[in-house]
């Protein structure tokens, strides 16, 4: 796999080059690389069973390493969950088949004012050390002639919190993909999340959260508007 820049020159500095120098390199450190996310060129020349196939092999030398039993019922078929519950459940958001499907509707109710979708629940997971990205995001936009069915605001959230993430990335992420759907500028996104790299491993705090937000066109122009946005996804 070929890493990013800024982490093979900090590996140059720290190490050898192999991979455990990279990792120590970076450390605890969140290394941003793009707004995109990460993908090889060749990510999905795999089909979604050659990949799970693959992964279960991985997984089951993963827990033999560990030191796990793979002959008792309770861990044997776990390298298969595991495998198909990274490929068609929690990362399914990697491949862009599964991209939701947005139709555009003509604004014929002529309202002209913010449409707010709250409290989204939102599922993702920390791309440095793969355990869950859990909270809710919030949504505004301003209609530009288009409006699209609420649910799919839902399912664009969806769509790209189920792949390994960092919520910077994670925020502009939907707020663009709204922009390009709705085709306007007028959007907020707001993204308030626990995540389980603070809360169960390292420092451990299981109080804190982390907030995240966009604003674009008059969300971003005008404090009014921002804060109409603020107030209205207080609980």
């Amino acid at each position: 796999m070929k890493l990013p820049e800024t982490l093979l020159n900090t590996a140059e500095l720290n190490g050898n080059g192999n991979g455990h120098a990279k990792a120590e390199a970076m450390g605890d450190a969140h290394v941003g690389t793009s707004k995109d996310t990460p993908l090889k060129a060749d990510a999905f020349q795999l089909s979604d069973e050659n990949k799970i196939e693959q992964i279960q092999e991985h997984f089951a030398a993963i827990m033999d390493i560990l030191g796990l039993d793979l002959s008792d019922d309770s861990l044997s078929g776990t390298p298969h969950r595991v495998a198909k519950m990274y490929v068609k459940e929690i990362f399914q958001g990697l491949h862009p088949d599964n991209k939701p499907e947005i139709k555009l509707f003509e604004n014929k109710y002529q309202y002209n004012e913010m449409l707010v979708e709250r409290n989204i629940t939102l599922h993702s997971h920390c791309e440095h050390h793969f355990v869950p990205i859990i909270g809710k995001a919030h949504v505004a936009y301003i209609s530009n002639g288009y409006v699209i069915g609420l649910s799919k605001i839902n399912r664009i959230v969806r769509y790209f919190a189920k792949r390994p993430q960092v919520q910077e990335r994670l925020t502009e992420q939907i707020a663009d993909e709204l922009k390009r759907v709705l085709k306007t500028e007028d959007v907020a996104v707001y993204i308030d999340a626990s995540h389980m790299c603070v809360s169960t491993r390292g420092i451990e705090d299981i109080n804190s959260a982390t907030v995240t937000s966009h604003y674009g066109g008059i969300f971003k122009s005008s404090d009014q508007k921002r804060n109409e946005f603020l107030q209205a996804i207080k609980d």
